[in-house]
Order: structure tokens, then C-alpha cells, then sequence
């Protein structure tokens, strides 16, 4: 991949991706530089730039910077990939190597090239279906050389991507997008003392395995890590996603007239170690917002 950098009015490079690294750690380029390369179709951050931050970027002098940016989690992945449009609109491509296989959710694709062979495979039965999800996952594989694929999901928000290296990730009833072949999926009954999870879904989405997993959200999106012996609480509403590591409870955030009557509903108590993903928006409080404005028929009609 040969990258174009726009910085103080002019255009350097073109660069690849280990330069773009080199030079952002030594500080030669800021996060806030814009880049572009084949594939893109307008100028994006290079802290948008998937594969180009890391750890010792993070630390160089651009906290503020990186702290509302919910980057690439982690550098590995099996597949190159641009996440774009963030956080509001979030547009995945994916550059599918020849005779490999991606799982997309159904109905996000938006693109793709005329080689890439699409298979729709039933997948997690009944307890999917309550999910709230679809209950079919489409495999598109490369046939006879490499392909790109662009996904939309159909949330406006934000998304993120982690590499699972036989580690699991639980993520709320809609927030699959897409995965790599390795990754298995399934859904997870919650019991009834934590029925009130993730949107007053009974289940959660488990990702384990090996591979790319990409998953969205409602709004933009932060990471939180949560360190030994330090709980952390999140209304239920606000949760995306969160590591195996983390044990929850779910409490009421005060008594029962706090329930009903102060907008604060329940609450998810995390222990242990390991990271939460949180989103700035929830559809139920948006449609509160929105039907106050909505059209009302005259009685006079």
C-alpha cells in the first residue's frame, strides 16, 4: 500500500504503512496529519488510518487527540482493512486475500468486486432470532485472486476492530458486523437476573476463536479499561461490548422510584480485569428526544 500524507498545505510520499508507523512514533507526523492511498476516496486522519497507530503513538504527546478517537484495537489482523466515515457514519473495506473466506451480517454489504463468491450459511437457530439479529451470516470468498468488499452496517455510529488471538468478546444483540472465518459465533443465555442486559435482550453475542472481528454501534464509541480491583458501572442502554475477563452485575442505580422517575434506569457493575466498550448515544433516548416533534394530525382535519 502506497500512502499519500497531506501536512502544512502540502503532499509528501508516497509511504508505506511501516514508514507511516516509524514516523508517527519519532514524531516526524502528527495523528492529525490527513492521508490517502488506493482504495480511500477522500482524506482521512492518520489516527484513522487502520494499522498505522499504535501504544507508543498514543503516548507520544496526542492523548487528547487519541482520546476521543476509538482506534484500532490491536495492529494484527489477517485482512487490510480502512475503517472510514468515523465515528459517525462508519464505512468498512476489506481487502480479501484470494481463496479467503470473510462472515459479513447479513444485509450490510454494500460493495464489492465481481470475483468475491457470496454463501449464506443459518446460523445460531432460535436463540439468534431473539438476539434481534438476522438469522443468517453471508461468507464472501475470493475466488481465483484477491477482492475488496465495503460493509455498511445499518446503525449510524461508529466501529471498532479487534484481533482475537483465542480470546472472547461478548457484544450486545446488534453489534456484529463482519469477522474472519476462525472466529465462531454464538449467543449466550444471560439468566434471568441479568435479563435486563444490553437493550432487555435475554442473550449476548460470544465471539472466541481466531481472526479479525469488526463490530459497531449506536454513536461514537470508547474504550474503557478496567484495572484489578477497580469496578466500573455502566447503564445497561450505553454498553457495546466487553472481554471475558469482566465479570457483571446488574443493580438498580438508587431504589425503585429512582427507576421510574430520575431518566436512570438500570445499571451494569463490571469486576475483574479487561475492557468495555461504551457508545455516546442510545436509540431510546434519541426517539424520546424526536417524538415530542413529531407530526400530529389536527383535530380540525
Amino acid at each position: 500500500m502506497e500512502i499519500t500524507v497531506h501536512r502544512d498545505g502540502e503532499d509528501f510520499g508516497p509511504y508505506s504503512m511501516d514508514e507511516i508507523r516509524q514516523y508517527l512514533a519519532s514524531g516526524q507526523l502528527s495523528p492529525d496529519d490527513l492521508a490517502i492511498h488506493s482504495g480511500l476516496s477522500d482524506w482521512v486522519p492518520l489516527a484513522q488510518l487502520a494499522g498505522a497507530t499504535s501504544a507508543k503513538v498514543a503516548s507520544s504527546g496526542h492523548e487528547g487527540f487519541l482520546a476521543g478517537m476509538s482506534g484500532v484495537t490491536d495492529e494484527r489482523s489477517d485482512f487490510e482493512f480502512e475503517l472510514a466515515c468515523r465515528p459517525d457514519f462508519s464505512f468498512l473495506t476489506v481487502q480479501i486475500p484470494g481463496g479467503e473466506t470473510l462472515k459479513v451480517e447479513a444485509s450490510a454489504m454494500a460493495s464489492m468486486d465481481t470475483n468475491i463468491q457470496m454463501k449464506t450459511k443459518f446460523k445460531g437457530g432460535l436463540s439468534r432470532f431473539l438476539t434481534g439479529e438476522s438469522l443468517f451470516i453471508n461468507e464472501f470468498t475470493a475466488d481465483g485472486g484477491p477482492g475488496e468488499i465495503k460493509i455498511a452496517p445499518g446503525s449510524p455510529g461508529d466501529m471498532d476492530h479487534v484481533y482475537l488471538d483465542g480470546d472472547t468478546i461478548f457484544l450486545q444483540n446488534s453489534a456484529y458486523v463482519a469477522s474472519g472465518i476462525n472466529v465462531e459465533l454464538e449467543t449466550k443465555w444471560q439468566g434471568i437476573k441479568k435479563a435486563f442486559f444490553s437493550g432487555e435482550s435475554l442473550f449476548l453475542i460470544k465471539c472466541s476463536g481466531n481472526g479479525d472481528l469488526w463490530f459497531n454501534t449506536y454513536g461514537a464509541m470508547i474504550q474503557i479499561d478496567v484495572a484489578a480491583g477497580q469496578d466500573y458501572v455502566v447503564d445497561t442502554g450505553y454498553i457495546v461490548a466487553f472481554t471475558d475477563g469482566l465479570d457483571y452485575d446488574v443493580k438498580m442505580l438508587g431504589g425503585y422510584k429512582s427507576l421510574f422517575f430520575s431518566g436512570e434506569g438500570l445499571v451494569c457493575r463490571f469486576s475483574g480485569q479487561g475492557k468495555v466498550w461504551i457508545q455516546t448515544r442510545q436509540v431510546a433516548a434519541f426517539a424520546n428526544w424526536v417524538y415530542p416533534f413529531r407530526p400530529v394530525k389536527s383535530s380540525n382535519d
